[in-house]
């Protein structure tokens, strides 16, 4: 008994004893929070890394991107090579620590990158046990090296800029786990959001902005193919039920006039059909609104006047739906409205036998609409603003 106890206790006197010998300091590694990548020539690779200050974080100040005179929270560095893994051995090369890429927010691809092709950085970094598949992923209008340089006057740096747009859902929120799964779906198509330099304000340094998105890059397989505008863009959450913020202006024929509406919530469902060897699909749109702005003489509580401002809403928002289509189903003819997906849930045999067509198509998919608008609440004032009585029409 007493040889038992003795055993136990020295199992449990070495558990003790082991303590974390083999944990790593903050102090002791390099703090990646955004990386660019860009293709320097034909044979060389450009990694530009956004590195944290660790030391930064008990100054004074609080300045964004080191304006303001505080100590700037990052500083970038690059390093070169052959492939993306030979440029982050030579980028290890120039740092003293390791480096660690677990706190990486964002990952810029330079625009000549992206049209060239962006397997084999896509692959080392699927491999990568470090890489954070949550990190945001966008196309640089021109080097990515550029934007990761910015000092934003007020956040702490480029990448945090970028994470906020990113996070506001205005326009597209991609992941790196979201563009491996694209360019691997059945379309084998991506979009990510494409940014560029904001001009600096007058009497700021060159490098004192910062970037936004005003673009969506169209990848199909792993080569960037075009572009679409921020508008078209818009049309493609629509389509993809990916629609979180919105705010439509629409001119009142009726009124005279224009009317902001904001979006409360939305829904879009995909609906195929296979019948006679016709490929169709049903877009079906179910949107909510709060009016927020009524430039017209128009007494928005009247019912017709209600009426006919959803019809209105629905006619808006068909076009620019149809417009997106025409540039993305006509135009490039990429499928990055998650068609695909919808016709292999439904018709899975079907789809077997098509799908290496697919890209032929896609382009001939009939395309049909299904749109309902509802206008919830008109807004604090019921009437126009500025109009006298008399001259705000209710009927």
């Amino acid at each position: 008994m007493k040889k038992m106890l003795l055993f136990f206790f020295f199992f449990a006197n070495n558990l003790l004893l082991a303590g974390c010998w083999d944990r790593t300091e903050v102090n002791d590694v390099t703090l990646i929070t955004g990386v660019g990548i860009d293709k320097k020539n034909e044979n060389t690779i450009e990694l530009t890394a956004e590195i944290y200050i660790p030391k930064a974080l008990g100054a004074g100040g609080g300045g964004g991107g080191g304006s303001g005179g505080s100590p700037p929270e990052t500083i970038i560095r690059s390093g070169k090579g052959k492939t993306i893994a030979d440029a982050i051995s030579n980028l290890q090369e120039k740092i003293p620590r390791e480096v660690f890429w677990g706190h990486t927010k964002v990952i810029v691809i330079g625009e000549k990158l992206a049209k060239a092709g962006i397997r084999e950085p896509l692959d080392f970094l699927a491999r990568t046990p470090q890489t954070r598949l949550r990190s945001n992923v966008f196309v640089a209008k021109g080097k990515a090296k550029d934007i990761m340089a910015l000092l934003p006057p007020l956040e702490s740096s480029s990448s945090e800029v970028l994470r906020e747009i990113a996070a506001s859902k205005v326009l597209m929120d991609i992941t790196l786990k979201d563009v491996l799964q694209m360019l691997s779906g059945d379309a084998q198509a991506a979009a990510v959001p494409m940014v560029t330099i904001d001009p600096a304000a007058k009497g700021l340094e060159p490098l004192q902005t910062v970037s936004y998105i005003n673009q969506t890059a169209i990848f199909k397989r792993d080569k960037m193919i075009g572009q679409i505008s921020d508008k078209l863009t818009r049309g493609v959450l629509w389509t993809r039920n990916e629609i979180k913020q919105a705010t439509v202006t629409i001119k009142s024929k009726e009124g005279k006039g224009n009317v902001s509406y904001r979006l409360l919530r939305a829904n879009t469902e995909l609906i195929p059909e296979i019948k006679y060897g016709k490929w169709k699909m049903k877009v079906k749109v179910i949107t909510e609104d709060d009016i927020i702005l009524n430039g017209t003489d128009l007494d928005l509580t009247t019912p017709k006047f209600t009426q006919m401002l959803q019809k209105d809403l629905e006619k808006d928002l068909k076009y620019r739906i149809s417009q997106t289509l025409e540039k993305v189903q006509k135009e490039l003819k990429v499928d990055i409205l998650g068609f695909s997906e919808e016709f292999h849930r439904k018709y899975p045999q079907e789809w077997k036998k098509a799908k290496k067509d697919w890209d032929e198509i896609f382009p001939s998919v009939e395309v049909t609409f299904d749109m309902k608008a509802t206008v919830r609440r008109p807004g604090l004032s019921t009437t126009p603003q500025g109009l006298p009585e008399d001259e705000v029409k209710k009927k």
